[in-house]
Order: C-alpha cells, then structure tokens, then sequence
C-alpha cells in the first residue's frame, strides 16, 4: 500500500512562478509511489496557517507523514501551529529546516523550538551547517541536502570568463541586494563593460532601493532588473552571464546557488550560515565576509583576470552529488 505524505508549506508556485524545494521533492516523492497531499496555496498567511491546519485536521486519518517547511521568519508559526496539532492527532511529523536565521531562533524562542523540534519523528536538515546548530541545542537532526534533478541543468562551459554578473534571489534585506549595485560600481572602475542582471520578485520595498542605487551611480545602461522568472526561464537567462553573485547577510543553502554551480556559472558569495558548507573557498567558489563590496569586486576581478573555470567545474561534481539517484536513498531509509 503506498504510504501517504501531507506536505505543509508555501504553495504559491502558480502565482509567484517560483519553483521550490517544495514542488521538486513532492513531485520525486509522487514518481517513486508516495501519494503526496500539499497546503497551502492560500495568499494570505492567515488564511494559509488556517488551511494547513484544516488539512491536518481532514487528512489526519490517512497520513503517514507530514512534511513541514519550517522557516526562520513569522512563518515558523506555521510549523508551530501545525505540529502541535500533528502531536494532538499522534502523527509523524518531520520538520524540513530552510531558515539560514533557524539558530537566532532557537536562541531566542526556546519554548517553542523545544515543542517543535523535540517532539518530531525526525528534523530535516539540509545543510551541514543548521544539523550542526540544531544538534548543539540538543534536537536529533538527519541531513539530507537538498535535491536537484542534475539531468534537468545543462553544464554551459564558459571558456573565456567575462564580467557579467547574475543575482537571482528576492530583493528582500535579508539578502542584500543593495550590495550587488555596490559590486557593479567597483567592478566598473577596472571593467567599464560589466553588466548585471537581477531576477526575483521584491518582498519588502528593496527594489526601490536598488533602483535608487542605480540612477544614483548613473548604472541604468548596465543592469537588467527582469522580476520573477520561472526556473525554465531564468535558466536561459544566465546562458549570457558567467559569474552568479550571492550577497546574503543570512543564509542557509540556497537552491538558485545549487542551481548556478549546476549550470556552470562559478559563484561568488558572502560567507554566511550555510555557504562554508556548500562552498569550500577557491576550490568550488569564492566566500568574502558580508557586505563589503570591494572584498567581493576583488575576487571577481581575480576570477575573470585568471579564467579561473575550474571553480565552476568543481562546483558542478559537488553538486552532482545532490541529484534525486543519490538523495532519494536517504530519505527511503526514514520513510521505511
């Protein structure tokens, strides 16, 4: 009898176009025989806390597992509300930690972190880093990375590295986007042809301040701001650049850095929660200390100055280790 998998957290594919951790495993999950059940796609996050509970509730008799998305922001009410319910009705639940701010949080709040993650069948890791945080509190932590299907990323081998600079990631503080335009100013001085493009949707007000930067810094020539792509789309996109930028003051292991050492495109990131463990500092990619721009323009500068592609190169082997044919093994031996 196939098992059957309540999947809680952002459904928003359809209107926000972004693919996530979400959608790809459920539908690995669904092809390997698991019936998989998702919620919420509801936009309002009251009305999206009030159907993932309801779904609980309604499913509760036929689950074997429910999956929760848990995150470092407001939404880790979600997973608060969620699990105590799955707790109330004696179903498995296994939180799967994103948030790269999870650690503030269990500082911060341990009451509640001990109600979620002491009470779980199993807490998710998919990092080295966040299984590291989460064990040093005392919460059992299995670390399964996050999965990609490798046969979905073409290698795009960039011969001659030039100074064409990709961002993909939500114009939220968090992420620092701002140092991106930062970067572009500095780099312009040694290659007046850098170019830049930014892909994602604004969550807080940050793109307003970018564009700002921008008109300030007279760089409207040189940036593409594009908004949402769909994975499809963005793919393509990053055919004409050669270098991904990762500018995150807080951060986990973040699928589009995955994603961008699977297409071929050496990256440059800030050396901030989950990085050091995904990256290992010029052998798949470069870390620079958060939101200093002319650290991270210097680096840049050395990858295009010295060709330096085996960063990409081996950032792609690494990343192979991330396909569903390897993972899903890991997660087979949990969902016995």
């Amino acid at each position: 009898m196939n098992k059957t998998i309540l999947y809680i957290g952002n459904d928003l594919t359809k209107s926000t176009r972004y693919t996530t951790t979400m959608d790809t495993l459920s539908y690995l999950l669904c092809d390997t025989g698991y019936i998989i059940c998702k919620s919420s796609s509801k936009q309002n996050k009251v009305l999206r806390l009030l159907d993932m509970c309801i779904a609980v509730v309604h499913l509760r008799n036929k689950l074997d597992y429910v999956f929760i998305d848990t995150y470092s922001t407001s939404n880790f009410y979600y997973a608060l509300f969620t699990s105590q319910l799955c707790r109330f009705f004696k179903l498995k639940y296994l939180p799967i930690l994103h948030g790269g701010n999870l650690p503030y949080r269990l500082k911060k709040y341990p009451k509640f972190s001990s109600l979620v993650f002491n009470n779980s069948y199993k807490n998710i890791a998919p990092s080295g880093y966040l299984k590291y945080e989460f064990e040093q509190k005392g919460f059992k932590t299995v670390l399964i990375p996050n999965v990609i299907p490798i046969h979905q990323y073409p290698f795009k081998e960039r011969k001659k590295i030039a100074p064409k600079l990709l961002y993909v990631r939500a114009f939220a503080e968090i992420y620092n986007p701002t140092l991106v335009i930062e970067v572009l100013k500095e780099l312009k001085n040694s290659y007046p042809k850098a170019i830049l493009c930014m892909i994602g949707p604004d969550k807080d007000g940050t793109l307003e301040d970018v564009k700002q930067l921008i008109n300030k810094y007279h760089l409207n020539e040189s940036v593409e701001i594009t908004g949402v792509l769909s994975k499809k789309e963005w793919h393509k996109k990053s055919e004409n650049y050669d270098i991904f930028i990762n500018t995150t003051n807080v951060d986990n292991t973040p699928i589009s850095v995955i994603e961008a050492m699977a297409l071929g495109l050496p990256v440059v990131s800030t050396n901030v929660g989950g990085m050091p463990y995904l990256i290992q500092h010029n052998e798949d990619g470069v870390l620079v200390e958060k939101n200093n721009p002319s650290a991270m323009t210097t680096e840049i500068c050395k990858i295009v100055e010295e060709n330096k592609y085996s960063l990409a190169i081996n950032a792609r082997k690494k990343v192979e280790n991330f396909d569903w044919n390897i993972v899903k093994s890991k997660w087979m031996k949990i969902l016995q």
